[in-house]
């Protein structure tokens, strides 16, 4: 189980990644930065695997696809929202990023929460401070999409496809 952030509605992704990184190529650098104007030093406190709740149209704004690389780069373990921006969405799975549509899970999570996401089940587990568990489901990926995600994206897919692996 992972440590749960919280964050609300229309973030746009000049707040998830401020336009002067934009210049950094390495998700690792990118990840230094991600929502550093909204939330200082969340960077730092974000641990590998953990998972943005987020209200709806999370990623608006500009389709440069650092933003969802950045919090690759910080290694988010999956963001569960109550919807997203259509190509931020997309950017998401093309990189291997696991962004789900779940807003009953949204509204139930509180920042500190434990949860885990299961993408082939399609269901995510929190677990409150209490060690009252609720669960969730969501649409499950069409087996396609679920590739990219476990293969760390689409350029990976592609490539294991063409070395025959």
């Amino acid at each position: 189980m992972n440590h749960c952030w919280k964050l609300g509605d229309n973030v746009p992704t000049d707040e998830i990644l401020p336009f002067q990184y934009m210049v950094l190529t390495d998700p690792s650098e990118l990840g230094l930065h991600i929502l550093e104007n909204v939330k200082p030093g969340f960077a730092r406190r974000l641990a590998r695997g953990d998972i943005l709740a987020a209200g709806s149209n999370f990623g608006c704004g500009s389709s440069r696809e650092q933003a969802p690389l950045a919090l690759k780069g910080a290694e988010t373990g999956a963001i569960v929202a109550k919807s997203y921006a259509r190509i931020f969405f997309r950017n998401c799975i093309n990189i291997g990023l696991p962004a789900v549509v779940c807003p009953a899970a949204v509204d139930a999570i509180v920042e500190g929460d434990r949860a885990e996401v299961n993408l082939t089940s399609g269901e995510i587990v929190v677990m409150k401070e209490n060690d009252n568990r609720a669960f969730y489901k969501f649409e499950p990926f069409p087996p396609f999409l679920l590739e990219y995600l476990l293969n760390g994206g689409l350029i990976n897919t592609l490539n294991q496809r063409r070395i025959g692996n």
